[in-house]
């Protein structure tokens, strides 16, 4: 591993090999997370991503031996973004994180606050907006523990697109996204709630996303072009992850 650059004194970046190491150094920071925290705090609120990128991650963690070093009844567990799908579906975020996590660890099912996309866009979004109310309580945008971000070849992240009107908003917590064509219509956490997490975790794979990834980190002006590029918790930590075909375009290496 190695760090590349620190934009900021919350923000870092760490150059890992592949998938599989990003992997395991997510797995590390999610365990070293919940050890450190749950001494102090009752609980944790985690808000994780669908994707490709991330299933290892997944998998790992509802494996020995991570498994077996979890308070997992203290972890409640978000999602970002779901398409709007029956959670059985394989399209679904949700199913995406169950089967090689959440099936596999003791987390009670009042602690899965999922995003119940089946009902269409503009009720799910009611319904978690409403759910996340009510579970951080008052009215103030609410402080995630974690939330594990990827970026698409387009800089989206989350369901939040270039061009998106969802990225214009300042008050609701979750939004419908509307996808034209042949694709899913989906529901996405906003920019008030992902910047205002206590730690970003960025997992970034692949040279399809380098170019992208170059212009957020050294472009300038052009970072805001894309949504993973304004992504910077007010008062948190981000934490980039990312491999070497991914990172294959910055200037630093």
């Amino acid at each position: 591993m190695e760090t590349l650059v620190t934009p900021g004194s919350n923000a870092e970046i760490q150059l890992l090999p592949d998938l599989e190491a990003i992997s395991y150094k997510a797995a590390e920071i999610f365990l070293n997370l919940s050890q450190s925290s749950l001494p102090s705090k009752e609980r944790l609120a985690v808000a994780l991503s669908g994707g490709s990128t991330p299933r290892r991650f997944y998998r790992l963690l509802g494996s020995d031996p991570y498994r077996n070093q979890v308070e997992w009844h203290r972890i409640h567990f978000f999602w970002v973004d779901e398409r709007c799908v029956p959670k059985e579906y394989e399209e679904s975020n949700f199913k995406t994180v169950y089967d090689p996590l959440l099936s596999r660890v003791p987390v009670p099912e009042e602690n899965i606050h999922r995003i119940r996309g089946e009902e269409g866009p503009e009720e799910a979004a009611r319904e978690y907006d409403d759910a996340i109310k009510a579970f951080f309580g008052g009215t103030e945008i609410p402080v995630f523990d974690l939330i594990i971000l990827g970026m698409g070849e387009d800089g989206h992240t989350a369901s939040l697109f270039p061009g998106s009107e969802a990225l214009r908003e300042k008050k609701r917590l979750a939004v419908p996204v509307y996808k034209g064509g042949q694709e899913i219509h989906r529901v996405t956490l906003t920019f008030p709630v992902l910047n205002n997490a206590s730690q970003v975790l960025f997992l970034v794979s692949g040279r399809s996303k380098s170019k992208v990834l170059a212009e957020i980190f050294e472009g300038g002006d052009n970072r805001n072009r894309y949504p993973a590029g304004l992504v910077a918790p007010a008062h948190g930590k981000i934490t980039w992850l990312i491999d070497r075909e991914a990172a294959e375009k910055l200037r630093e290496i």
